[in-house]
């Protein structure tokens, strides 16, 4: 049975490398408030919004220009029945050059229609990578919070 993992996709002018490098700058366009480093194999960081959204990521995959993994190891989204939903979940990030374009894969693996917080935490996943991390790839400039 295919879990129904949510994804979204974009495509963009600039190289893989731009690409890689803006994931990888979390706080240009990730909202919230993010401790920790994001660009290393086995680093760890925390990402919070708010009182209703906190999760801990472990970098787990870094391959430039290609690929990048977060493993989720911790998280309270406060506003749910199981606020934990997104514990052993992982956030990856597929870069592969297409049609002379550059196509960003982004998958949450294990955010499925079962978890309560699928339609918010997908609206706001969409809303994070197809305007604020495109609009980074794009410009080159971090991004304003998208939910203030």
């Amino acid at each position: 049975m295919n879990q129904q993992d949510f994804t979204a996709t974009i495509t963009t002018d600039e190289s893989p490398e731009e690409v890689f490098k803006a994931i990888n700058n979390v706080r240009g366009w990730w909202s919230g408030t993010i401790d920790g480093d994001t660009d290393r194999v086995g680093v760890e960081f925390t990402y919070r919004y708010g009182d209703f959204h906190y999760s801990k990521q472990k970098v787990t995959e870094l391959i430039p220009a290609k690929r990048v993994v977060w493993h989720v190891t911790d998280a309270d989204l406060s506003s749910f029945n199981n606020s934990r939903e997104w514990i052993g979940t992982d956030i990856i990030f597929e870069i592969a050059r297409n049609g002379g374009k550059t196509e960003l894969r982004f998958t949450h693996k294990g955010l499925v229609p079962a978890f309560q917080c699928y339609g918010d935490c997908t609206g706001a996943w969409g809303a994070l990578i197809k305007t604020n991390l495109r609009r980074l790839i794009d410009t080159g400039k971090n991004q304003p919070d998208l939910f203030a």
